[in-house]
C-alpha cells in the first residue's frame, strides 16, 4: 500500500471534498487564489489547478492537513 495520502485520489475529488468541508469562502481565505474567490466552481478551479503547479500543491497540502478533520 502506498504511503502517499493522495495516491489514487483525483484532483476533482480533492477539490470537491475541500469545497464540501470548507466552502469556497473559507477556501479562498486559506488559499489565496482567484478561482476560489471570483465565480468559484469546481470546474473552473480544476481548469486553473491543472495548469498551475504551485496552486495545485497548496490545495493538495491543505487536503492532507484537512483529512484527519474530515474523518471525524
Amino acid at each position: 500500500m502506498s504511503k502517499d495520502p493522495l495516491h489514487g485520489i483525483t484532483l476533482k475529488t480533492i477539490v470537491e471534498e475541500l469545497v464540501d468541508f470548507y466552502g469556497f469562502d473559507t477556501l479562498a481565505e486559506l488559499i489565496n487564489i482567484k478561482c476560489f474567490k471570483e465565480n468559484p466552481s469546481v470546474k473552473s478551479s480544476l481548469t486553473f489547478l491543472r495548469k498551475t503547479d504551485w496552486a495545485r500543491t497548496k490545495v493538495e497540502e491543505l487536503y492532507i492537513r484537512t483529512l484527519p478533520k474530515m474523518k471525524k
